[in-house]
């Protein structure tokens, strides 16, 4: 498949679809594809390349299995499946943008629509939307992403948001309540390392590529914000007083209260994630995919009786704290040669069945109401929905990828201040200037 523009940053964690063997449209030409009977599937012979993000477990690839086999039955194409992992979606993404290539339909984060349909790489659905039933069950202010310019690009797959999962037995066995406060969340996890060991994380600093998810809840609960488009142009907010106060306590986490390993100031979710399966974290901010992956890494020693979660609480334990908006699209490549088979695939996977499957197995929240409201009454997923309600964006900038993964603008900032190469006041002011330039840039 050719892309006509290239871009080297149109990723972040929270969120890409990606993958270098496949090639869009490698369907069989014409005078060699087997013919479908009149009275068998239309698209038979066909081939579909699909990229899904991060790592299969037993739950994710029975789903993709019982989803590619209904496509199959329905269309009689089949479907050629790739597995990226989120942290090395950028450079993966990067090479099948220089190289030409890229599938048919793909999964992604919803924070990056405008990039993409910056670099000219998504088809516009507007009409396969407005046409299909199941898609307007979704409510129209989860489409706000994936509308640019009055016209549709993607397709809301499973609504997402972060919460801090923790080891419930832990907090049994050390009398710890669920934090509502930053002083009770600090607490309970300066309580973690002096139980447990110093090689253990009480509540872990996330430094990779998915930093800002866990940075985020703090600076918006004490009233921050990370951009806002003013007069025509982004002006950064780094550097005052709410973001300063949250950037302070997140990374006085680490740097005064040693809650987290200084040498682990690089660690994404993912890596954060095994860390936890292997015992060696109390708390961290993530999804609820989690938890599937843990049980299966550690073998059976953490069980999901041994897991929680709980909302990122705010500074005065008023509520929530209000963390990424966030969640997963499936959309069709521009440039595909078989855009209405794609289109089939994604009327599949997003529709009501497959939709709110995919949501729930993938530790989402469903986007069709029925579905969703039946989380109200689940433990795991009370945190999320509650959290759901107060979510805000990161700045809805196609640049805020480059800012937010290839530059780490943040993530950097926050390093400099916990290893004592910078003061707060230094590093955040550097940061503002380094992330209006990149905002701004055309």
């Amino acid at each position: 498949m050719k892309i006509s523009k290239f871009a080297v940053a149109t990723a972040t964690t929270a969120a890409l679809a990606l993958g270098l063997a496949a090639c869009g449209g490698e369907s069989e030409p014409a005078a060699e594809q087997p013919q479908a009977a009149s009275s068998g599937p239309e698209y038979a012979g066909q081939k579909l390349t699909v990229w899904r993000l991060g790592a299969p477990n037993e739950v994710f690839e029975k789903y993709m299995t019982d989803l590619n086999a209904a496509f199959t039955k329905a269309t009689g194409a089949e479907v050629e499946l790739q597995w990226v992992p989120w942290p090395d979606a950028q450079k993966k993404w990067t090479a099948a943008l220089a190289s030409g290539e890229g599938p048919d339909v793909t999964e992604f984060g919803n924070d990056q629509v405008a990039a993409w349909v910056a670099q000219d790489a998504l088809a516009d659905i507007t009409e396969i939307v407005k046409s299909t039933p199941d898609f307007q069950q979704i409510p129209q202010n989860l489409w706000g992403y994936e509308t640019i310019d009055g016209k549709i690009y993607a397709v809301p797959w499973g609504g997402g948001t972060r919460a801090v999962l923790y080891r419930k037995d832990w907090f049994e066995e050390l009398d710890i309540s669920e934090p509502k406060t930053w002083d009770e969340l600090r607490a309970a996890a300066k309580k973690i390392v002096e139980e447990k060991g110093s090689d253990v994380d009480g509540f872990a600093f996330n430094g990779g590529s998915d930093a800002n998810m866990s940075l985020s809840p703090f600076v918006w609960s004490a009233g921050g914000d990370f951009a806002a488009f003013e007069g025509g142009k982004w002006v950064g907010k780094l550097t005052e007083p709410g973001f300063k106060e949250g950037f302070a306590f997140y990374t006085g986490l680490v740097a005064e209260d040693g809650v987290s390993g200084k040498s682990r100031l690089n660690l994404n979710s993912v890596e954060i994630s095994q860390r936890f399966a292997a015992g060696k974290v109390g708390m961290y901010v993530t999804g609820g995919w989690d938890v599937a992956t843990i049980k299966e890494q550690s073998k059976g020693k953490i069980t999901e009786e041994q897991m929680g979660f709980f909302s990122v609480p705010s500074k005065d334990g008023s509520g929530p704290a209000p963390a990424f908006q966030g969640g997963n699209d499936i959309a069709i490549w521009k440039d595909t040669d078989t855009p209405e088979l794609a289109a089939e695939y994604i009327k599949l996977a997003a529709g009501k069945e497959f939709g709110v499957r995919y949501a729930k197995e993938n530790g989402l929240l469903p986007l069709y109401p029925d579905a969703l409201a039946e989380y109200a009454s689940d433990p795991t997923q009370k945190a999320f929905a509650e959290t759901f309600k107060v979510a805000k964006g990161f700045p809805a900038d196609p640049n805020w990828a480059e800012a937010n993964d290839t530059k780490a603008v943040l993530q950097n900032a926050a390093r400099a201040v916990i290893k004592g190469e910078k003061d707060i006041d230094t590093a955040l002011a550097d940061a503002n200037a380094e992330l209006e330039e990149i905002l701004n840039q055309q």
